[in-house]
């Protein structure tokens, strides 16, 4: 089967088309943020797969509410490629409430006071102007 050049063209406008369906329908702008999270003394927290949450205090656009922002720690407990739409996309601007996940040693013990672990009892809470961040936990 030949395809001609005007079969081609319209191919190549409708796959253009359906690419720009797949951006954000955020109503929501977002910025890139990063930083490290580490014990008050400076020392890494020693969990195999932390996470942080970021859950934004922005009010509602409409109908739609800001997605909270996700980020792996790795092992020295930098962070960057902060998601909150898609990948990468950063936070939306202003201040968040910072809850961290997974922060447990081998046997499932809190490697941080457990007010820390969810988003209503976080006393963490960062503002993306203060980006790259540098969030400091006690030690149990």
């Amino acid at each position: 089967m030949l395809i001609s050049w005007k079969n081609c063209g319209a191919l190549l406008s409708l796959l253009i088309v359906l690419q720009g369906c797949g951006g954000s329908n955020s109503p929501f702008d977002y910025v890139p943020v990063e930083g490290k999270i580490t014990y008050e003394d400076g020392t890494p927290i020693e969990a195999s797969k932390l996470k942080l949450v970021f859950d934004s205090q922005a009010p509602p656009i409409g109908d739609a509410h800001p997605r909270p922002g996700s980020v792996s720690v790795g092992a020295n407990g930098e962070f960057k490629d902060v998601t909150s739409y898609k990948y990468a996309d950063g936070l939306v601007p202003g201040k968040h409430k910072v809850s961290i996940l997974y922060a447990t040693d081998e046997e499932g013990n809190s490697l941080i006071p457990l007010e820390y672990t969810k988003g209503s009892t976080t006393p963490l809470v960062v503002d993306t102007n203060d980006s790259p961040f540098e969030i400091k936990v006690p030690k149990l």
